[in-house]
């Protein structure tokens, strides 16, 4: 069902009128309609108190106005019922709230050609804005790995291992969305203008707040329900016990999405709310991309060979063999029969053995017996 005009302007009206997450209006909006919603407001009818709380807001909202400066700035108004919605947000309609935020978005502004209904194969890289060097080189690695196997990397923009993550998709030649908690016509923070602009331009900048609207803490809470909703999953790059990650990861398991976490130093700060993460099942330990896409991928793709170590020349030797070869001294030679008392077992069966080593480069054979050959040594 497509939205209609009317539907779109309430939309733009209260998504001015009210901060983003607002459990009252998202209910109301859900029980009644975003039209009913705004019109009673505008009658002056007080809908579970929310009226009090914006009449200031209300006089100055002009929704049709908000939707042509929106549109002059490159900023397109996408809602619920929009072909380009992102049908994966809708899992936030029933998911449990936190920290008083949660619900449905009204809409989101976007600025950039990317469309949100292509975001189904998307990831979100977060962490720390006071990332080390070893976290922003996971979370490039991270982003630009995935990237490559056709992945949208999603993050807020932030310093740190968010900034890691758009350049390492970017540089990697894939596609990245920032999230931000302020309008999407804006830049914060500032010292990251070139590259949201490079988002906008090839990729999109999106927000919950509308055009103009400056980044609050409330705003930063909010926009991480829309990070952990947007993607498959939420990787946790860095991230102190007091750390907006935790938060975006939060939002990813009350969504039944994946979070994975990468480890750090044990004695790393900006890694303790990761290794909670970890240490209570909450995240899957990753430590590369490759990882990361065997967990989002379908049954069967991207699957991670596990890590083994060289093969050595004895690790094909059978158990008997093997005690024989350990009897062998490597320095002086040894006669057969002592070599028999050391390894435990029958004369004939030592020569034999000897003589198979003796084949695969194994051991010498001198004047005074036997001795081990370099290669058992490797």
């Amino acid at each position: 069902m497509s939205a209609t005009g009317e539907d779109r302007l309430a939309r733009a009206a209260l998504s001015r009128i009210f901060e983003p997450g607002d459990l009252r209006v998202s209910r109301l909006v859900d029980e009644l309609g975003p039209g009913t919603v705004y019109d009673a407001l505008r009658g002056e009818r007080d809908l579970e108190g929310v009226l009090t709380d914006v009449a200031g807001r209300l006089v100055e909202v002009d929704p049709a106005r908000e939707l042509a400066q929106a549109a002059r700035l490159g900023v397109r108004f996408v809602v619920p019922g929009d072909a380009e919605w992102p049908r994966q947000l809708d899992g936030l309609a029933g998911a449990a709230p936190l920290q008083e935020r949660g619900g449905l978005p009204l809409g989101l502004w976007v600025r950039g050609p990317l469309r949100l209904d292509t975001l189904d194969r998307s990831v979100a890289v977060v962490g720390s804005r006071s990332a080390t060097t070893y976290g922003a080189g996971v979370a490039a690695e991270v982003a630009a790995v995935t990237a490559r196997e056709g992945f949208t990397v999603v993050s807020g923009a932030a310093f740190g291992i968010d900034q890691a993550a758009h350049r390492g998709a970017v540089a990697a030649g894939g596609t990245s969305v920032a999230v931000l908690a302020c309008g999407a016509d804006r830049v914060y923070p500032a010292a990251h203008r070139g590259m949201i602009e490079h988002l906008a331009a090839e990729g999109a900048v999106l927000s919950e707040t509308p055009p103009g609207g400056a980044p609050t803490r409330l705003r930063f809470l909010s926009r991480n329900r829309i990070i952990a909703a947007l993607t498959r999953g939420t990787v946790v790059v860095e991230a102190a016990v007091r750390s907006g990650a935790l938060n975006t990861a939060n939002w990813a398991t009350r969504l039944n999405r994946s979070v994975m976490g990468v480890p750090g130093p044990v004695t790393s700060a900006p890694s303790q709310g990761v290794h909670q993460l970890i240490r209570t099942n909450v995240a899957t330990l990753v430590t590369s991309g490759a990882d990361v896409l065997e967990m989002l991928g379908g049954a069967g793709e991207h699957l991670v060979e596990e890590p083994r170590a060289a093969e050595r020349p004895r690790d094909r030797l059978s158990t008997r063999h093997q005690q024989v070869l350990d009897a062998v001294p490597s320095e002086r030679a040894a006669g057969t029969d002592s070599i028999a008392r050391a390894a435990g077992i029958g004369l004939r069966e030592v020569r034999s053995a000897l003589d198979a080593l003796e084949r695969r480069g194994l051991v010498h054979r001198v004047e005074e017996g036997w001795r081990l050959a370099a290669l058992a040594h490797t």
